[in-house]
């Protein structure tokens, strides 16, 4: 197992540091720059006629659907981000995901956006209106209570593990982080592919989302192999519950959508409180 171990971190670590190292990121925010304002010339184009006849099918006449746009990519890159935490503790991937539901709220907001006429008008939509104020602020309950999540995670320990231990558990969490963003790629590449032939095809961000919990479990299982404790097991069990409250908040219609999505950032804070709280001593040792 070792050496499938040491194949798997040097695929990986090298993606790792490529992903994170700050060239790739001044180059990222370029591209969103540059992807944004190409996304409104091209709409602009396709609202007075002088855009190519085969690019006019696919080419909205809003220009709020190159806000959506824009943040439907930064939202990929989010997930691609979360991909790589998933070796990191539980905890932080959790986090991740909560940053990531925060902002499909917002950029929900700015996709009610796309259906109003322009210019803007307040008459006939209302409830447009309603739904933009629910994610808004729904976005913004969260985007604070993932803040004091951080902080208590801060605070927080896990259990302890030989140091050969924790090499096979990041190994192998490193090694389902690989299997991810291929099937991430995949789903993408399929939605691409969907949108420019006009078949009707799902969000695959939600779907991914459906294979994030599976994955969740799957490493709160793969956890009891190396942290065989009651404490621990419950733990991660908690937090891959409020990555499922997340996918439901995903399926949800507006308002119920912010009141699960706030409900699972309640339960892993308080998972994490009463975790520490009740096992004081036990992470006072660490």
């Amino acid at each position: 197992m070792n050496f499938i171990y040491e194949k798997i971190t040097y695929l990986f670590d090298p993606l790792h540091y490529l992903w994170e190292h700050e060239k790739m990121h001044k180059k990222i925010s370029f591209f969103l720059v540059l992807f944004f304002l190409l996304s409104l010339i091209g709409i602009e184009l396709n609202r007075q006629g002088l855009l190519p006849v085969a690019f006019q099918s696919f080419t909205p006449k809003n220009h709020f659907f190159a806000v959506q746009a824009a943040f439907t990519v930064v939202l990929i890159l989010e997930v691609i981000s979360l991909i790589f935490t998933i070796p990191c503790s539980f905890s932080r991937s959790v986090g991740k995901q909560f940053e990531i539901l925060a902002l499909i709220l917002m950029r929900n907001a700015f996709k009610e956006l796309s259906y109003f006429p322009e210019p803007i008008t307040f008459l006939g939509n209302q409830q447009a209106i309603l739904n933009i104020l629910s994610d808004g602020f729904g976005a913004l309950l969260i985007f604070g209570l993932l803040g004091y999540y951080y902080k208590i995670q801060a605070l927080s320990a896990e259990d302890k593990m030989r140091p050969v231990d924790i090499y096979s558990f990041v190994a192998a969490k490193k090694g389902i982080a690989i299997i991810l963003l291929a099937v991430f790629t995949f789903l993408g590449v399929n939605s691409v592919i969907a949108t420019m032939t006009h078949q009707e095809h799902p969000d695959f961000l939600h779907s991914f989302y459906t294979i994030l919990i599976l994955t969740d479990i799957l490493v709160v299982l793969l956890s009891q192999c190396f942290q065989p404790s009651f404490y621990a097991i419950f733990r991660n069990s908690g937090f891959a519950l409020s990555t499922l409250i997340i996918r439901i908040a995903l399926a949800a219609p507006p308002f119920f959508n912010v009141l699960l999505g706030i409900a699972a950032a309640v339960f892993a804070i308080l998972l994490t409180i009463i975790s520490r709280a009740l096992f004081l001593k036990r992470s006072s040792k660490h």
